[in-house]
């Protein structure tokens, strides 16, 4: 089991104070061993993109997944076993989305609920503003408000072993996490620049209408114009998963996502 969560004992007295100062000093320890030699190897031969990564890239991802790794809580459901391997193949994702972003990006992800398959949501629900159902839906990943992010644990696999097919469970709900760093969830991140924000509106809202009356080339998931935070998961998911295709497709919108995540996917992946 990864060596996450609380830095505390939930109980009271000196105990939890002494398992609490252990516990940070163990981790401690493990990040100044460094990047474990066997999770270099796993990562490479796993995701296609690593050895396209440069040196400085490397070690600014290295330090940033062990983090996640291990100061993260990582927690199973239905009797799920969560592994250092599940740990990783999550953590090395999602700090591949905020590469270029400053560190903590994604520092209110405390905890990560592994479902061992797709969760089925029951009771109402709403994914669209005035629209809810009780019907039940199918969950292959969720980004909880100031909660945990949960994920399917084989769809995560999916993902990652078919990269061609342009999904990333992963990607999609960090994207909701940094959507929602300004507070609101509306498909707009935390941008300070002015005129990139400026550009923002304009691109997404284009891209946006575009799959919303069904005139997207089909780069897009329909499933992007649900709502305009659904819509900054998918076309993040685009932006790693099929940057060429996106591009082509939508060059102003791969421009914004471009300039906000400051990095160029095209370069880890073939056209």
């Amino acid at each position: 089991m990864v060596p996450g969560g609380c830095d505390s004992d939930p109980g009271t007295g000196d105990a939890g104070v002494v398992f609490g100062s252990r516990r940070r000093r163990e981790r401690a320890e493990l990040l100044a061993a460094g990047f474990p030699e066997q999770w270099r190897t796993l990562c490479a031969e796993r995701f296609a993109w690593h050895p396209a990564l440069t040196e400085e890239e490397r070690r600014r991802w290295e330090r940033r997944t062990h983090e996640m790794v291990l100061n993260t809580s990582w927690e199973a459901a239905r009797g799920f076993d969560v592994t250092d391997e599940m740990a990783l193949t999550i953590a090395a994702q999602a700090q591949l989305l905020v590469l270029g972003l400053p560190d903590g990006a994604l520092a209110p992800v405390h905890a990560v609920v592994i479902h061992p398959s797709t969760i089925v949501m029951d009771g109402e629900h709403s994914q669209v503003d005035g629209v809810v159902s009780d019907d039940p839906t199918p969950i292959l990943g969720e980004a909880v408000e100031h909660g945990p992010l949960l994920f399917a644990w084989d769809e995560v696999v999916n993902d990652t072993e078919h990269p061609e097919h342009g999904r990333n469970v992963v990607m999609h709900e960090c994207a909701h996490v940094l959507d929602g760093a300004d507070g609101v969830f509306d498909g707009t991140p935390l941008i300070t620049d002015p005129e990139l924000a400026e550009a923002w509106v304009q691109a997404c809202s284009e891209a946006y209408d575009s799959v919303v009356e069904g005139t997207d080339p089909g780069v897009i998931d329909p499933y992007g114009g649900v709502n305009p935070a659904e819509f900054l998961a998918v076309v993040t998911e685009a932006f790693f998963g099929e940057p060429h295709a996106l591009r082509r497709a939508h060059p102003d919108l791969a421009d914004v996502l471009g300039r906000y995540y400051r990095v160029d996917p095209r370069r880890w992946n073939q056209a």
